[in-house]
């Protein structure tokens, strides 16, 4: 990769491990401003001035959401109030919000890892960028619209729903690029096969965040819309938001910014680090958070460190696409299943779609059922469906170690959403 970046620094390794290890050092201490940090630095046994080089890391103690929640309204805040300038909270919880406060260099750095996106997927100020993520206190409305701002391009911020709304835009305006969840992407590439509409529009790239997408899925969203390419955004809210890592050209990985946040890949039971290529926890340090600085925060998403350098040149780590959660692990007649592993299977099998849904049932007996539905593919017919299911149940068994029963049903049966898809049905309670 020689082309010259705008928004991308290039770092040699030992660059990356010095930048790495100035940051650590200045969280620890910027996070024993908070009362919250200094006590539990107190039971760990640890100050910031036990912090002198990245091995020191794992002396830290580990944080979670609960840290977040206990510290209700600013948690773990760090700076004085005079110098928080935005607070968003996270989606998804229950009882008291997460809420993470912002100074000003947190937003620029916040807009910048986005920016860094939007050039990683090869876009240039001549694109133009229609938004289809949520706004208000969630992150991803904010940061998809001020890092495609900063970057320079035309910004249509026209929010999740609407599909109409945005067709209607895409083509009026020109749009080139879209930034949605995987699910809102399909619907749309849907509702644009369906309309007969391709021709009309000029959108090229897709740029897909917020839940697990799988390589069927990145495969049928390109197909049905005529993507030059289209890429998988990570992020939380912890992390500023959205934009803390994307995959390239190449899709082996989603490269993260290392000179912003250190990211550990742990045992979700024991804590230790395991090896790349490994399924572990992601666990994030930030490096330069001034507001709500993470230190060892446990983010609950599965993910492994791949290893090696990426052909593309860029000499940024990736980790894998997330596998799934530890906090929402299938314990399945005493199997731990993980949502990404059901993906990895139904890949395989070109004669179905992309979508699929898992339902989770307990007899009369106590005897726990898993049915998997899945939808035949656009261009087979119901023939197949008796040998497919044999073929995906057997699949299923010998990669899952576990029986369940396959149900093939017809094409956009499956229920569709503008935000996440619920994919596993437990009615076992």
């Amino acid at each position: 990769m020689d082309k010259t970046f705008r928004f991308i620094p290039r770092y040699t390794d030992e660059e990356l491990h010095a930048l790495q290890t100035k940051g650590l050092i200045w969280t620890v201490h910027q996070a024993e401003k908070s009362p919250q940090y200094r006590e539990l630095f107190r039971k760990a046994g640890v100050s910031a001035d036990d912090i002198r080089s990245l091995d020191d890391l794992q002396k830290l103690p580990t944080t979670d959401a609960d840290d977040l929640r206990a510290g209700y309204p600013l948690p773990l805040c760090c700076v004085e109030p005079r110098d928080i300038v935005r607070i968003h909270s996270s989606s998804g919880t229950t009882g008291k919000r997460k809420i993470l406060a912002y100074t000003a260099k947190d937003v620029l750095m916040f807009n910048t890892q986005m920016a860094r996106c939007y050039e990683m997927a090869g876009l240039t100020p001549e694109d133009r960028m229609q938004i289809a993520v949520g706004y208000g206190l969630w992150t991803a409305g904010a940061g998809f619209q001020m890092g495609s701002e900063m970057f320079g391009l035309l910004t249509i911020p026209v929010g999740p729903g609407n599909l109409q709304i945005h067709l209607q835009m895409m083509e009026d305006m020109g749009t080139t690029c879209f930034g949605a969840t995987a699910s809102m992407s399909l619907l749309l590439a849907e509702e644009v096969e369906r309309a007969g509409i391709r021709d009309r529009l000029k959108l090229r790239t897709i740029i897909c965040g917020s839940e697990i997408r799988s390589e069927k899925m990145r495969l049928a969203i390109e197909s049905k819309l005529g993507l030059k390419d289209s890429y998988d955004i990570g992020g939380m809210t912890e992390m500023y938001g959205p934009g803390t890592s994307i995959d390239c050209i190449y899709h082996t990985g989603l490269h993260y910014w290392a000179d912003l946040f250190i990211i550990e890949f742990l045992d979700p039971i024991t804590h230790k680090p395991v090896p790349e290529g490994q399924l572990g926890e992601m666990v994030v340090t930030s490096l330069v958070k001034e507001a709500a600085p993470l230190v060892r925060y446990r983010t609950h998403d599965l993910a492994y460190k791949v290893p090696g350098k990426c052909e593309c040149g860029l000499n940024m780590p990736r980790h894998s696409a997330i596998m799934g959660r530890s906090d929402d692990m299938i314990i399945f007649r005493g199997v731990n299943i993980y949502p990404g592993q059901i993906a990895e299977v139904l890949a395989k099998h070109p004669e179905i779609g992309s979508e699929y849904q898992v339902q989770l049932s307990r007899d009369d007996k106590a005897i726990d059922h898993m049915t998997l539905t899945v939808e035949r593919a656009a261009n087979q017919t119901s023939d197949i469906d008796e040998g497919l299911a044999r073929r995906i149940e057997e699949d299923m068994r010998l990669s899952l170690l576990v029986r369940l029963e396959v149900s093939i049903t017809d094409p956009s049966t499956l229920p569709r959403t503008f935000s996440k898809s619920k994919r596993i049905v437990d009615n076992r309670q």
